[in-house]
């Protein structure tokens, strides 16, 4: 990979640093229909480097949209990437405060 850099963690694990980011828009219904394109997209992108999720166009999301989004910030950050929901609309906060994943979101809420 041309732009990252290569160092070693505490315990020996190498790890590469991409320091490009990958923008990833969000449809306006992110419901089961939608899940798997946006998963396997989603698992490109945290395998590779830091990750931006465009919610601004979301209409309605699914509970199961919100569980896989937690999960790939989890893995970003194991991965030593970042992850961030930029920009996320109205009914994408609603349903992240009225599911109660505020504080799963707090530290990947960006914009």
């Amino acid at each position: 990979m041309d732009t990252a850099d290569r160092g070693i963690l505490p315990g020996g694990s190498l790890f590469m640093a991409d320091t490009s980011t990958k923008t990833i828009a969000l449809p306006a219904i992110v419901d089961l229909d939608a899940l798997d394109g946006v998963r396997d997209t989603l698992i490109d992108a945290v395998e590779s480097g830091s990750v931006d999720i465009d919610g601004r166009a979301v209409e309605r999301v699914s509970t199961n949209a919100l569980v896989m989004l937690i999960s790939a910030g989890e893995t970003a950050r194991r991965n030593n990437f970042s992850f961030h929901v930029a920009e996320a609309s109205p009914p994408m906060l609603s349903a992240i405060d009225r599911l109660g994943f505020g504080p799963s979101f707090a530290g990947m809420m960006k914009g």
